[in-house]
């Protein structure tokens, strides 16, 4: 497990699994802060966008201006599940990533599933609740997981999204990935 301490990091508050992100990263030493207003996102090194929903979310970040400030956002992100939605194409446009929502079905029909993890030989347990299905993949978007051949975690720049929710499994891999998003992107402002 990767330590990082000094980073601060946001995670987008007004809806959704904020709460269980924020504990895995406290627990891999990032200064956490829960994110609800545009001025929140200065002197962030990073952002989560949770699992959630994503009609909701558009509706609330609209609502507090944070769709805007999003936009302009400099540092990496993270969505999940419904954050994955949010960052697409057809709603903030910051991934080259097209996405279905609720693809592999309703709440009862929510899954785990073990992930091939590129670089990895252990695989990576992955919770699938309402998740959307990537329908589409930019150019530039490289797939670091994939499930039955479908990709589920992915990354562009300083762009991480993945379908399912790793903050409801006490693997760590997938927030310290993003982490060294981060501490990467921290190296080149630097």
């Amino acid at each position: 497990m990767t330590s990082i301490s000094g980073v601060k990091i946001g995670v987008l508050a007004v809806q959704g699994n904020f709460r269980e992100h924020a504990a895995t990263l406290r627990r891999l030493g990032a200064d956490v802060v829960e994110v609800r207003k545009p001025e929140q996102l200065e002197g962030l090194d990073g952002l989560v966008v949770p699992g959630g929903e994503s009609t909701t979310f558009m509706r609330l970040m609209r609502l507090y201006g944070l769709d805007e400030a999003l936009r302009s956002f400099g540092a990496p992100v993270f969505g999940t599940c419904a954050g994955m939605i949010v960052l697409d194409r057809r709603h903030l446009g910051l991934i080259d990533l097209e996405v279905d929502r609720n693809a592999y079905g309703r709440q009862v029909a929510s899954f785990e599933a073990d992930l091939r993890l590129a670089g990895e030989a252990e695989p990576l347990r992955g919770v699938f609740v309402r998740a959307p299905r990537v329908r589409d993949v930019g150019e530039g978007v490289e797939v670091l997981a994939d499930r039955d051949g479908e990709p589920v975690l992915l990354r562009e720049g300083r762009f991480l999204v993945a379908s399912f929710h790793p903050e409801l499994t006490e693997d760590t891999r997938v927030h310290e990935l993003f982490l060294e998003v981060v501490r990467k992107e921290m190296n080149v402002r630097a």
